[in-house]
């Protein structure tokens, strides 16, 4: 976390609702017209939030921490949390959002995830690997998911309501609603309200 971030922010890792830092961290994310932020939502100065060809939305209530970077399609519903050093990334444009992320409403994201809606095609052998493009493929996840530190989520994949996925799993497939999944790949271990089991989530955020 920068100096200044430091400072506007007293030191606090998660942004304010109200005052000058609340509102410098909304003023930049505005910058752009693709980004709308409601007004009761925390960004914090230190988070970077870039529409890139596509659109930012940010809903009621919801905070994006110091770290936190935001690019391309990104939907965030209200209630929700993305917590500091994770990176979201959807692909596609406003017409086409072929790769978009969308994030529901009351979703706790912990820090250092990556949740990005593309991947580098590499089946021709003959081209460099970053001549031959993008294949963008939308993420949901839906409301009410709790996501542990360190989760990478693949292009293609969604999370169904009410889920739990543990600390440093990689998500390549959906998951079903009210499911507890973790390791690499995840893999659901049990459904929630169901016999409890030990879950490496990580610290709740």
């Amino acid at each position: 976390m920068s100096f200044m971030v430091n400072l506007l922010c007293r030191g606090s890792n998660q942004p304010a609702r109200r005052g000058f830092s609340a509102w410098l961290g909304r003023r930049l994310a505005r910058r752009n017209r693709r980004v709308t932020v409601a007004d009761d939502a925390a960004i914090s100065p230190g988070a970077l939030i870039s529409p890139r060809s596509g659109a930012v939305e940010i809903g009621a209530r919801s905070l994006v921490a110091a770290g936190a970077i935001l690019a391309g399609n990104v939907r965030i519903g209200s209630d929700s949390s993305v917590q500091n050093y994770t990176l979201i990334v959807g692909y596609g444009t406003i017409e086409d959002p072929a790769g978009a992320v969308r994030i529901g409403n009351g979703v706790r994201i912990a820090s250092h995830c990556r949740i990005i809606g593309g991947n580098h095609r590499f089946d021709d052998p003959d081209r460099p690997i970053r001549e031959q493009g993008i294949e963008p493929k939308p993420i949901t996840i839906e409301d009410d998911v709790w996501i542990g530190s360190g989760v990478s989520i693949v292009a293609g994949v969604t999370v169904g309501h009410g889920c739990v996925i543990g600390a440093g799993s990689v998500v390549t497939r959906d998951i079903p609603p009210m499911s507890v999944a973790v390791g690499v790949p995840a893999r659901v271990i049990r459904k929630r309200g169901k016999r409890r089991a030990e879950i490496p989530a990580g610290p709740e955020c």
